[in-house]
């Protein structure tokens, strides 16, 4: 195991990695907002049925490890192309993707933009549709609705005691400006959505999600382009975390497909 790095930016940022060594299909982990891959990934990367592929969990740019630009906009575009920047640097092609939240979101970015990088995709309960931004709601929609200068003059703490030390833990690793650009881009989305980016898409695609939210919106849809979508019993969010065996199983399963 290392930390390893790559220039994204002209101005010299870094995006930084933990990577596993192995061979076949390279394999990239990417975090939900305010996280870090490895703090989220480890175990599911370690797990047996998934461990002996080169694995590389990657941290964005402003989160975890990696630099923390403020000249940077943290929109899923830039965020697609500066993983793009250290994938190639690193000389990974056609990697399976295992993405949670806004990192399935960049997943799904990056695979449209750059896609001989990507040869598959697991999503973890992303987020595919742009959202309004709700003041006082937990998230991305509730960091969105402040105000830039608001939010890094002050209100990222009133999310700190409202987020919980869980969240907390990873969160208070990336940078508030970062924080709340990428929660920005997130709420915003793209153009086409990331749904109509993913169902596009011709690469075998998995979502996953947590059986107990209820029905997946437009899991019809989803399914109807080829789209294989799984509810995961006796979990939240946090699949990886909450059903570590579970989550290995059906990983392994979708990139055996």
């Amino acid at each position: 195991m290392s930390v390893r790095d790559a220039v994204v930016t002209s101005e010299g940022d870094r995006i930084r990695w933990v990577e596993l060594p192995g061979s076949d299909a390279p394999r990239v982990h990417l975090h939900g907002l305010g996280a870090t891959a490895p703090a989220y990934f480890a175990e599911a990367a370690a797990h047996p049925l998934l461990a002996g592929h080169r694995t590389l969990l990657v941290d964005l740019l402003g989160h975890g490890l990696s630099d923390r630009p403020q000249e940077f906009d943290y929109s899923l575009e830039s965020h697609a192309d500066t993983l793009a920047a250290a994938l190639t640097e690193a000389g990974v092609t056609g990697a399976e993707v295992i993405a949670h939240s806004m990192g399935g979101s960049v997943a799904v970015v990056l695979a449209d933009r750059h896609p001989e990088l990507v040869s598959r995709l697991v999503l973890i309960d992303a987020n595919l549709d742009p959202v309004d931004p709700v003041e006082g709601a937990l998230g991305s929609s509730g960091i969105a609705a402040w105000a830039e200068a608001e939010f890094v003059d002050g209100g990222w703490e009133e999310i700190r005691d409202r987020v919980g030390p869980f969240w907390w833990a990873t969160m208070r690793l990336t940078d508030p400006t970062a924080l709340h650009r990428s929660a920005v881009g997130l709420t915003r989305g793209t153009v086409p959505t990331m749904r109509e980016l993913l169902v596009r898409s011709r690469i075998p695609r998995t979502f996953l999600y947590p059986e107990a939210d209820g029905p997946l919106p437009g899991e019809n849809g989803l399914r109807e382009a080829g789209v294989s979508v799984v509810a995961v019993a006796d979990c939240g969010h946090n699949i990886m975390l909450d059903a570590p065996e579970a989550f290995a199983s059906l990983v392994a399963a979708a990139l055996a497909a």
